[in-house]
């Protein structure tokens, strides 16, 4: 069977550097046909130049992420469109695995999971989303794909960062209502899914690990800057979808949330208190101006796809590699390590210390996935804070954790 052609959209915005971790990231990826488009300011653009006419490139000056996916979407070529942020590391087998769901002609979406930035718990996962704009937590049975199908009122929640959609069913519905900059942009267009009858794919084995970069928004560690967006996009939200609810209701209790993370952020000291009342006069002034904001009647978007062009010809076919280190090692075998990742393999490094600290993740700028932590301590959420491993056995198990999504011809236990 011949595989659809997938465009990866990535809009970014001021962070070249991310972007460019992002890009090696993704050219580690197993799927057989995919191009990138990134939709970007003046400064991202010029950092793409090493990539040549390999990706195509959009200029979006605007802050407004909304409008800078359509601009993505209509310069796509794909028959399905993935989403992805440019400080979001996509494991070699996402792209795959999120795609492979649209087999079924009757899918029109597909999301995956998210991990959080260098730990390895969880961000999202399987989610319903609301009129509201709220969501809540869906239960899966395993890691096997599921379809579900939304209705009038209640989404299947897909994430910006982890997300894919037929080009012709976002085109015909418009895209993304640019009246949300930067929040909840995702989830409208879930909720329009849904008052379609559409059906959505959630696939559990379709990870991005997903940074927090500082932004005019918000600092590295998540400490909010302003919160004039969330505040706007949220008042929009409930014009466009909350009509026979209590909105001002919903307003409050965005507001308590947010007074109550700000509260959290100054108990450890990441903000003074007088921050918490300007913070939250800027979430105020975003939600009396979300009230008055202009709402665009969206309409299909008719730019014609121009042709294909996919980022890797042919797709990698080298085999994964998984190499372990002591920390004495490490700068050795990471210097072999990317050696090999240069020559086209997925490359994992474990470097394994002789205690229990939690273990972490980064993405080598040289193309090298690199987990470290303690012999004998936990690497997900749930595992016990310490247990009792020999050194091969515990880099034997790492390796079959991680085969389906370095390696997704291979098995995990």
């Amino acid at each position: 069977m011949t595989p659809l052609r997938v465009s990866v959209v990535i809009a970014s915005r001021g962070r070249p550097g991310a972007l460019r971790l992002c890009l090696t990231a993704l050219a580690q990826s197993r799927h057989p046909a995919f191009e990138v488009v990134v939709v970007t300011d003046a400064e991202g653009a010029a950092a793409l130049a090493p990539w040549g006419d390999r990706i195509r490139v959009r200029r979006c000056d605007e802050a407004n992420i909304g409008r800078a996916r359509n601009i993505g979407v209509e310069a796509a070529a794909g028959e399905v469109v993935a989403f992805l942020d440019d400080d979001a590391l996509p494991e070699p087998g996402w792209l795959a695995a999120l795609t492979a769901p649209f087999e079924d002609e009757t899918v029109a979406a597909a999301g995956g999971f998210v991990r959080g930035p260098g730990h390895l718990g969880w961000q999202w996962r399987a989610r319903a989303a609301f009129a509201d704009g709220s969501c809540r937590e869906l239960v899966l049975e395993d890691d096997a794909p599921v379809v579900l199908r939304g209705r009038l009122g209640r989404g299947i929640k897909t994430e910006g960062t982890n997300m894919a959609v037929r080009r012709g069913v976002l085109t015909a519905m418009g895209g993304f209502d640019p009246a949300y900059r930067f929040y909840l942009d995702e989830t409208d267009l879930n909720l329009r899914l849904a008052a379609m009858g559409a059906c959505t794919a959630i696939v559990p084995l379709a990870q991005v690990h997903h940074g927090y970069l500082a932004s005019p928004r918000r600092r590295d560690d998540r400490v909010p800057r302003d919160l004039s967006d969330i505040g706007a996009s949220l008042a929009v939200f409930l014009r466009r979808h909350g009509a026979r609810l209590d909105g001002n209701a919903r307003i409050d209790a965005e507001r308590m949330a947010q007074r109550q993370r700000l509260l959290h952020h100054m108990g450890w000291g990441r903000i003074a208190p007088g921050d918490v009342g300007r913070l939250m006069a800027s979430f105020e002034a975003g939600v009396s101006e979300g009230r008055l904001r202009p709402l665009e009647r969206l309409v299909p978007l008719d730019e014609p796809p121009p042709a294909f062009a996919p980022l890797l010809d042919p797709a990698p076919a080298q085999p994964s590699v998984w190499l372990s280190a002591r920390p004495f090692t490490a700068r050795a075998q990471m210097a072999e390590a990317a050696q090999i990742a240069e020559r086209g393999h997925v490359v994992t490094l474990l470097v394994l210390w002789p205690d229990a600290r939690r273990h972490r993740l980064r993405f080598d700028p040289r193309g090298v996935w690199v987990q470290s932590g303690g012999l004998f301590g936990p690497s997900l959420p749930g595992d016990p804070a310490f247990r009792r491993w020999r050194y091969a056995e515990r880099a034997a198990f790492e390796e079959a954790r991680q085969r389906t999504q370095r390696d997704p011809g291979g098995t995990a236990n």
